[in-house]
Order: structure tokens, then C-alpha cells, then sequence
């Protein structure tokens, strides 16, 4: 007989048609609707709602919203996470704060942890996406995927602009905007280089 534990049966709410593992958690305002999957030795935190999904043996949820996807196993998704239908993440994946992914697949170990956008992409393994990256899937009459190859490393602030494809191991600068593919173990850097004009600012500050 399979055994897991509720910690508060009247705020949480697992569908009949879920089928859960052994060792699982689900604490305070959890809801699990249609045919979920659960794996053994999940725990879910507060306010998390997981529909049509499947989450894998070992990983945490919390706080987060995952609908018609599938999470590995050993993931660590939430805060505030929102994973929409149509995708799917390797083992020991990491989503944090803010973090929404949209019709895409994540590689083992690859980590989104703060505030980033992944929409129609195919990510590889060990990547590294910065707080504040983009996948621009949509020039505003179709949609587009983007290919990120193992090991690469997006910085904080990126733009990648589909259709791209970023090879494996290219290092991209915080603050790029990369709208052409790349090469194996290219350095991409795209800023723009600021002008600073000396003892010019007291003119601006005194108008607020």
C-alpha cells in the first residue's frame, strides 16, 4: 500500500485520478487536479497547483503553478514558478523565483534561478541562464524556437531572439542581445558602451 502524508486535509486537494508515490509530502493549500503523476518522495509546498502533470521521484515544489508538463526527477522548482503545458525538464533541474517556461525542454542539471523567460526552446544540459534572460520567441505574427547547446552560460539581462541556435559552451555576456546563432565556445558580448558626462546630473534631480 502506497503511503503519503497531507499535512492539512482541508486545504489541500488531490484528484482522484492523481497517482501518487510512496514518501510523498503535500502541505498547506496544495491542489493536484486531473491525471497527475506524483513521484516517490516528492514534497510539495504551500500554494502550489499542479494539473495534468507528472513530477518526478525526489524533486520539491514551491509555491509554484505546473500545468500539463513534466518535471524531472530531482528538480527544485519555486518559488514562484510558472511552468506552462508543453514542457519537460531532465534530472536535478533548478527554477527559481519568477522563473516561467513555456513550451520547452530543459537538460539535466540546467538551472533557471531568477526571473527569466523560456518560451519554444530546446535547452541542453549544464546551462546556466541569468536573472533577467529572455527567449524573444515572437516577432508578432509567428513564433519561433530557440536551441541552447550543453554548457552554455546566458548572463543576467540577455535577449536571444528566435529562430537562433547558441552552440554548446558559448559564453554570452550580461546584457547582450543576440540575434544570430553562434559557434562552439564562442564569447558573445553585446553592449553598448555608456557615455558619462561629468557633473551633469544635479540639473536632472532638481526637476522631481
Amino acid at each position: 500500500m502506497k503511503k503519503y502524508i497531507v499535512r492539512d486535509k482541508r486545504s489541500v486537494k488531490i484528484d482522484k485520478r492523481a497517482k501518487i508515490g510512496n514518501g510523498v509530502v503535500f502541505h498547506e493549500n496544495v491542489i493536484v487536479e486531473g491525471e497527475c503523476e506524483i513521484g516517490d518522495n516528492v514534497e510539495i509546498f504551500g500554494n502550489s497547483y499542479i494539473l495534468n502533470s507528472k513530477i518526478g521521484s525526489g524533486s520539491k515544489i514551491v509555491a509554484s503553478f505546473i500545468e500539463e508538463s513534466e518535471i524531472g526527477r530531482n528538480n527544485s522548482v519555486g518559488p514562484f514558478t510558472r511552468i506552462r503545458p508543453g514542457s519537460k525538464t531532465g534530472e536535478g533541474v533548478k527554477l527559481g523565483n519568477f522563473v516561467e517556461i513555456k513550451n520547452s525542454v530543459l537538460g539535466d542539471r540546467t538551472k533557471a534561478a531568477h526571473l527569466a523567460y523560456i518560451g519554444d526552446a530546446d535547452v541542453g544540459a549544464d546551462v546556466n541562464i541569468g536573472c533577467g534572460a529572455i527567449f524573444v520567441n515572437y516577432n508578432g505574427r509567428e513564433k519561433s524556437r530557440i536551441i541552447v547547446g550543453d554548457g552554455a552560460f546566458i548572463g543576467s539581462n540577455c535577449n536571444l531572439i528566435a529562430p537562433i541556435e547558441v552552440a554548446k559552451e558559448t559564453y554570452i555576456c550580461a546584457g547582450t542581445t543576440l540575434c544570430d546563432s553562434t559557434r562552439p565556445q564562442d564569447f558573445v558580448i553585446g553592449r553598448v558602451k555608456p557615455t558619462i558626462k561629468e557633473n551633469r546630473a544635479g540639473e536632472y534631480l532638481k526637476e522631481r
